[in-house]
Formats: structure tokens, sequence, C-alpha cells
């Protein structure tokens, strides 16, 4: 009876601890599972990241458990308990943090090395990337890892680029806010578009003005930089708290060394965030950027720091470059013209684009505490457009000069005129409201500097004429016939622009309504705004009814 007693004890043992076994297995086969890192509630959003990312076939351990041996299997699973037991007593933080060591990405099975040689291109963002370069260089302590780039840690993402890293190490200490000088420069990320596009009604391609002009890109895209990713010493009491570590806040390559090449720690666990490109709608309203002329093809530049006594620039300097800014854009409504956008603004160039020449030649021994204004260069025109446009810029400018010159002293006889009319009360005033108008608009054209866009300054000239003609037609008054200066008369664009770089404007003869015209007669004799009403670059569409004006010349 004892025998069997004995032995019955001895079998309930053995299968006490082979059931034993088999929970234990079964439950160290089920601690690697996900499901059983999802138990814990603090990784729920990590576990969800986890399931909408490209690697959810994937279970944690694979890429958490280096494959490096069996003693380092149950280091990890040690470090795993620990953690369990930090939930059960409650000691744990609400911000988990794990490894993934470049072993695990890189595998057998996973992303082999083989795999990481040659180019890696980002389609939506248009990026090419060379895994190898990254990957095989110590620059200054950043030694990267896979986890530099791929964020192991990022809600509603997991293991994915975040491409504010790049952003970090490309520009930091790169950029101003007249230009960019990226790491490889814009050409190492971006391939050279091939594709021409449309801006307003002109055809560019990039490789005409990058690679044949060597235009930078900046001089068109500006501001594409926003925020300097710097390292604020505050941060750093996050997670130390001696005075031994603290100091060693200005040894760069020994932090690096020790928090991106050792730890993996997360750039912008130290870092501000740097932004490159163009703000989506959710920055814009972060930044509160204003509808100026900048708007369309740039980004405001962050106001600096407030330093111990901040002042604000624009107490005293009040609307500054408004003249310009409404030239430019072409949007005077406030001076009854109509939206006439340059087309170089259509065209999204920014103002560095002509405004480079620093005065470096002419500087004096002043110029440390005046600071600096960057002029515009007469050599802009012939950096992007060639040889054929070399003076263009200084003839706009004469010309404008010269026609204004002679409104202004038409402005002058028509004032002089109404006062010696006989005109009063209403006639009287609307006279002299009318050559206020006309005055304001040769002041716009004058202190905006019409040459930033002819096209609304010839359409300003053209109505500030039209009103004092009207005022002395009123007055009676015999003023001088300013119908034929080329910014009135529209003629400006043969005589400054098509003649000297080689188009046939006018043609001898053109076809209208079944007729052979003498084209270049009547241009000459009249002007091109008798007949077409110029809107723009290329937009000179016949006016309405012009067969009526043909007739008062030509009755049959």
């Amino acid at each position: 009876m004892l025998r069997k007693l004995k032995a019955g004890g001895i079998t309930y043992i053995a299968v006490g601890a082979l059931i034993f076994l088999v929970s234990m297995g079964g439950m160290v086969h089920y601690s690697e599972s996900p499901g059983f890192c999802n138990s814990c509630h603090i990784m729920g959003p990590y576990f969800e990241a986890w399931k909408a990312s490209k690697h959810n076939k994937v279970a944690c351990v694979e890429c958490h458990y280096p494959p490096s041996g069996a003693g380092t299997i149950l280091w990890k699973k040690f470090q795993a308990s620990t953690q369990v037991v930090k939930y059960i007593t409650r000691t744990y933080s609400s911000k988990p943090f794990a490894e993934v060591e470049d072993a695990s990405c890189l595998r057998s099975g996973c992303h082999s090395e083989r795999l990481l040689d040659g180019w890696v291109v980002d389609k939506k963002r248009h990026i090419r990337f060379n895994h190898t370069a990254h990957l095989t260089r110590d620059n200054e302590g950043r030694q990267l890892r896979c986890v530099s780039c791929h964020g192991q840690v990022m809600l509603n993402k997991h293991i994915e680029v975040n491409f504010k890293t790049c952003y970090l190490c490309h520009f930091k200490g790169r950029a101003s806010e007249r230009d960019v000088k990226p790491l490889k420069g814009c050409l190492g990320c971006h391939e050279m578009p091939t594709q021409s596009f449309k801006l307003g009604n002109m055809t560019y391609n990039h490789k005409e003005f990058v690679s044949q002009r060597k235009v930078a890109c900046t001089d068109c895209h500006l501001n594409t930089v926003r925020g300097a990713g710097n390292a604020p010493k505050e941060r750093c009491v996050d997670c130390h708290n001696t005075h031994e570590t603290l100091e060693r806040f200005s040894d760069v390559t020994a932090l690096h060394k020790s928090h991106v090449a050792g730890r993996g720690i997360g750039c912008f666990r130290c870092h501000n965030e740097l932004h490159h490109g163009f703000a989506d709608k959710e920055e814009q309203e972060v930044l509160s950027i204003r509808k100026s002329t900048f708007s369309i093809f740039s980004i405001s530049t962050p106001p600096r720091q407030a330093q111990a006594a901040p002042f604000e620039c624009a107490h005293c300097h009040q609307d500054k470059h408004n003249g310009q800014e409404e030239m430019y854009t072409g949007q005077a409504s406030v001076l009854g013209l109509p939206d006439m956008p340059s087309p170089m603004f259509a065209a999204r160039v920014a103002c560095i684009g002509c405004h480079y020449d620093d005065g470096t030649t002419r500087a004096g021994p002043d110029r440390e505490f005046k600071g600096v204004n960057f002029k515009p260069s007469e050599r802009a025109c012939v950096k992007c457009h060639g040889a054929k446009f070399e003076g263009l810029w200084d003839a706009t400018k004469k010309a404008l000069a010269a026609d204004l010159s002679q409104l202004d002293a038409k402005l002058a006889a028509a004032r002089s005129g109404l006062e010696q009319s006989g005109l009063a009360g209403a006639e009287r005033g609307s006279a002299r409201k009318g050559l206020d108008r006309a005055a304001r608009l040769q002041r716009f054209v004058r202190d905006a500097h019409g040459e930033h866009n002819v096209y609304l300054a010839s359409k300003a000239l053209r109505e500030s004429d039209r009103l004092m003609s009207e005022a002395g037609e009123k007055a009676k008054a015999a003023l001088p016939d300013t119908s034929g200066l080329p910014m009135v008369s529209g003629s400006y664009c043969a005589t400054l622009c098509h003649e000297k770089v080689g188009v046939k404007v006018p043609p001898e003869t053109v076809r209208h309504s079944g007729k052979i015209m003498p084209h270049k007669m009547h241009s000459d004799m009249m002007g091109c705004v008798s007949c077409h009403e110029i809107g723009g670059h290329k937009k000179v569409p016949l006016l309405r009814g012009v067969e009526s004006k043909c007739r008062e010349c030509h009755p049959q």
C-alpha cells in the first residue's frame, strides 16, 4: 500500500512538474507575443502604432531582442521581468523606453546589409537617401543608428522615418533669413526636376536655371527652413541631475557619442524641432502668417527670442515696403487698379533673386554700425535670362523716370489751369479730386519703384494721364499731349524689351476681320493701347468694340 502511495505521489509530482514546465513554456511563448506587451495599459499607443505599421507581421521581440545569442536573450528576459514587477508594484514610468539595435534590423531575412546599398527615393517628398553613407560615417560623434532616423517611439507611427531628424542634421547652423547652405547641398537630397512646369502664363524648367545659368535655389524658394534646432540646456535636467554631467553640456562630440551612438536617444528629446519645406495648413496657423507679398512662395521667419529688454522695430519703422509689395504682387486695389502681378512674382521669384548686392565693393568704415542693405544688382536680369537682357533693368528705370517727369509737368499744368478756370462747386471739386488721384498714382509708381512691375506701373500712369486730360477738358486748359509716351501708349513692351531680345514686335502686317492691316504703321502712329488691353506679359487682347475705333478713320 505504501509503495502504491509513493508511486502515486511520484506520478503526481511528475505530472505537476510537467504541467508546470508546459505552463512556463507557454508563458514564455506568450511573453514573446505582441498581445503580452499590450496587456500593460501604458503600451496601448505603441501597440496601436505597431498594428498600423509595415512591421505588424513582426513580433515585438524580433526587433527588441537582438540576435546575439542565448545570453543576450536571457538578459533581455530579465529586463522584461523587471518591467512586469514595476508594473505590478506601480513603480513604472508612463513613457517606456526600449532600444532597437542595428543587428535586429540587419539580421538575415529582414534588412540585410546588401539591401542598403544604393539610393532610396521617397516619392512623396522627392527626397533621395543613401543608407551606407549615413550608417558608416562618424561625424563628431554622430554615428547614426537605424533608429536615429526611423523613430521607434512615435505616436501613430512605428519605426518610420521622422524627416525632421534629417532636417536637423542637414540644416542646423546652415540657414539664415537670406541664404541656406544645407549639408551636401540641395541636390544632395533632391533630384533635379526634369519636367517643365507653368507659373502664370510662362513655362519653366529647373535644369535651364540651376544647371545652365547657375541660379541658386534660394533665389526662388525663400525661407524654406524655419527654426534653429537648438538644444536648450534645461532639457538635460529631464534626465540628469548631477553637476558633473551637466557641465559636459558644451562637449558636443561626447554628448552625441553617448546619446546618439550609445543609447539611441531621439534627437528631439534634446533639440527643438526644425522645419523644412513649405508650411502645411496647421503650421501656417501656428506661425500666424499674414497674407502678404511672400505668403505664396515663402514663410516668414519666426521672430528672434526676446532679450532682456525686448523692443520692436515696428514701433518706429512702420509700413515699410508696402508700396513695393503692392507693386510686385500687383495687388493695388486700394488705388482702384486691377490685379496685375509681375511675371516674376507669378514665377515665385523672391526679393533676394535680384536684391543680392550687399555693397561690399562700396563699403565704408561705418558699415559695422549702420548694417547692410542688399540692393538690386544690375546683373540680376542676366543671371536668370541671359546676356540679351544686359542693361534692361537700368533702361526700364530710365524710361519710367522720363515719362514721370513729363507727367509731372502735365499735372502741374492741370492744377494751374484748374485754379485759373471758372469752374466752381461740385465740378471744381470733382476735377480737383481727379487730379489728386492722378498725383497719387504717379507717386505710387515713383515710390514703389515701377520697375518691380512695369505692367501695373504702365496701367497706373495711363489712368493718371486720363484723369489729368479729363480735368483739363473740364477746365478748358491746354495741357501737354503725353499720349505718345511709352508707358502711356503701351509701346514700352516693344521699345524696352522685345527689340532688345530679338522679338519682332510689332509685326509689319496682321490679318484682322479677313483683311490685311499694316500693324507696325498703326502702332507707331497710335500706340498699342488704342487697340489692345495690356493686362500683363503676353496678355494683349483686342479691346471690345475696336472695330468702331477703326471706323473713326476708315468709314468704309
